[in-house]
């Protein structure tokens, strides 16, 4: 599968390559494609446990916008807790399951965007930004576990992605 990226990052603006692998990321998330691989591909009711910190909503970004986060602060944490929730999915799946080839290209889309971040020199992440991308990386016993359905955790990982990258990217929110 695809290892988790630390990356750094700089730079308020989303970077060209950013945009142009958010647009990739909103084509392969569109709902029919969420619904068809992370829904009616998997068995009824089907859930994934993820760390409690690996589900990043709309509702927690307006609140850490309101803490004064920056936006550069803000899409690298949407990148960590993406590519690790993708790479949960993928964890569960067999390599012949019919979602297993889109699971992994999601996974590619997220380390080709890992690099993107690892070209910025690491400024000041916020510190409860820096603190949670640890959170998500320790993954210790101690961790408080959810189960959440694999199509929630990408359907989460698209709205954020638009709050994020709509306006510095473009993304017709189609």
């Amino acid at each position: 599968g695809c290892p988790g990226v630390l990356a750094v990052l700089g730079l308020e603006a989303a970077a060209p390559g950013e945009c142009e692998l958010t647009r990739l990321l909103q084509d392969k998330l569109q709902y029919e494609m969420r619904l068809q691989y992370m829904k009616h591909y998997f068995p009824i009711d089907y859930t994934v446990q993820v760390q409690y910190e690996e589900v990043l909503r709309p509702s927690n970004i307006t609140r850490l916008r309101n803490g004064t986060v920056s936006e550069a602060a803000l899409r690298y944490l949407w990148f960590h807790v993406s590519s690790q929730a993708v790479l949960r999915i993928l964890e569960v799946l067999p390599e012949k399951h019919p979602s297993w080839k889109y699971t992994q290209e999601l996974c590619q889309l997220f380390d080709a965007l890992g690099e993107e971040y690892s070209k910025y020199r690491q400024t000041d992440v916020e510190t409860v930004v820096a603190d949670l991308v640890k959170l998500i990386h320790s993954a210790g016993a101690a961790s408080r576990r959810k189960a959440v359905r694999p199509k929630a955790l990408l359907d989460n990982c698209l709205k954020v992605m638009r709050m994020l990258y709509g306006v510095p990217c473009e993304l017709g929110i189609r």
